[in-house]
């Protein structure tokens, strides 16, 4: 009796562990299809994030930002003014009169700062505070949309970010180094020059080829 007692423990015991090393044998393919499941399955699926996520607080709101454009649409000198609020950066855009000069945009980009900050509060909108990430801010005054020779083009931008102590204003209609402008310029002409001409060269010599190819009329069979 205890003969066969003792031959049922043994047979248990090997069933046993042929399982556990069947289950530890298959585990990592299971692991392994499973990745390749989820990653067959996420194909095509934009990975997500906020990485703002604790900071932006307070948030601007709507109703902030339309009472931002009326203010701004209210400064003097200003025939329009836009909004664009993206990646955390409010910039705002004023259009003003096509004869201002550059004291005058840049003046002018000032009373549309002031009356920014009339709404949204520099120091608690556009300034960093107990580690958190907040607002930047970029006032474009201009005096024409698209930049022209003939017109006079001032163009400003008074910028705030939230690391930024005090905005700064820079003219970049205005070139900093105007010798280093002009030749980029002038080798951008050349540039669509030889293209011209070397697309009128291409174009003569298609011509050419095909006046070739036609069957002369003189002869017969």
């Amino acid at each position: 009796m205890a003969k066969r007692f003792t031959k049922k423990k043994n047979r248990h015991i090997t069933g046993l562990l042929f399982w556990v090393c069947l289950v530890l044998l298959a585990a990592p393919f299971v692991v392994l299809g499973w990745i390749l499941f989820s990653s067959q399955m996420d194909t095509g699926t934009p990975v997500l994030g906020n990485r703002y996520e604790g900071d932006l607080d307070p948030a601007i709101t709507k109703t902030q930002l339309e009472e931002v454009k009326t203010a701004v649409s209210g400064v003097e000198g200003v025939d329009n003014a836009s909004l664009n609020m993206a990646t955390a950066t409010l910039r705002v855009y004023a259009d003003v009169s096509d004869d201002a000069d550059e004291d005058t945009v840049k003046a002018i980009a000032d009373q549309v700062y002031e009356a920014v900050a009339g709404v949204l509060d520099p120091a608690v909108y556009f300034t960093q505070a107990d580690g958190k990430k907040m607002y930047d801010l970029e006032v474009h005054t201009f005096t024409l949309v698209k930049q022209s020779e003939e017109d006079n083009f001032v163009y400003a931008i008074k910028t705030k970010t939230s690391a930024m102590g005090k905005p700064i204003t820079n003219i970049v209609s205005k070139p900093r180094n105007a010798k280093l402008a002009q030749k980029l310029r002038d080798d951008v002409e050349k540039r669509l020059e030889e293209e011209a001409k070397a697309a009128e060269e291409q174009a003569a010599a298609e011509e050419g080829g095909e006046a070739a190819e036609e069957p002369s009329e003189e002869g017969g069979e």
